[in-house]
C-alpha cells in the first residue's frame, strides 16, 4: 500500500463510499481531517482517531488537499461555494479532488472559482461501489493538469487499483 505518512488529506462526504475511503486513506498514514453533514459518520471516525472540523472553510484551513465524496452536484456546489464553504477556507496552492459524479459543466465552473483561489482541481470520479471503496480496490478516471495529477496519484493509490488520466477538468466526468 501506498505510504501517505506526513500528508494531512481534509474529507468531506463521509456516506457509504466516503468513510470507507477515509479510513483507508488513515491506514496508509495520513492525518485525516473530516466534515460531513451528519454529525453520526465524523463521531464514528472521531473515535477512531481522525479530527473533525466544523465546517468545509475549516477543513480548508487544516489540510491543503481535500477530498469530496458527495451525492450530487447541489452538494457539491454547496460545499464548496455555500456559507463556511471551502472556497472561503483554501489556501494558495491547495488540491481539491471531487471524487464523486457532478455534470461536467459544473465540475468546470467549480475548478474555475478553484483555480481563481490559485488552487488546483481534479476531477475523479469513482468505479467499485462500496466494496470498492472498503478494499480500496476502486477504478479512478480523472481530468486535471498533469501537475496536479502528479500530486493526487499517491491518493488514487491508496484508493483504487486503477486510475486514469482521462485529460483536463471535467473528462473524469466524462469519463
Amino acid at each position: 500500500m501506498t505510504s501517505l505518512a506526513g500528508q494531512t488529506i481534509g474529507f468531506i462526504g463521509l456516506g457509504l463510499m466516503g468513510k470507507p475511503m477515509a479510513r483507508n486513506l488513515k491506514k496508509a498514514g495520513a492525518k485525516l481531517i473530516v466534515h460531513n453533514r451528519s454529525q453520526g459518520a465524523v463521531k464514528e471516525l472521531k473515535a477512531e482517531g481522525m479530527i473533525a472540523a466544523k465546517t468545509p472553510a475549516d477543513v480548508a484551513g487544516k489540510a491543503k488537499t481535500i477530498i469530496l465524496m458527495l451525492s450530487d452536484t447541489p452538494a457539491v456546489e454547496s460545499v464548496l461555494m455555500g456559507p463556511n464553504g471551502l472556497i472561503s477556507g483554501l489556501r494558495p496552492g491547495s488540491l481539491v479532488i471531487d471524487m464523486g459524479t457532478s455534470k461536467v459543466i459544473s465540475t468546470r465552473t467549480f475548478a474555475a472559482a478553484v483555480e481563481a483561489a490559485d488552487c488546483d482541481y481534479v476531477d475523479a470520479p469513482v468505479s467499485g461501489g462500496t466494496i470498492g471503496a472498503e478494499a480500496g480496490s476502486l477504478t479512478i478516471m480523472a481530468g486535471g493538469t498533469d501537475d496536479a495529477m502528479k500530486r493526487a496519484l499517491p491518493i488514487f493509490e491508496a484508493l483504487g487499483k486503477s486510475t486514469t488520466h482521462v485529460g483536463p477538468v471535467g473528462t473524469g466526468q466524462v469519463a
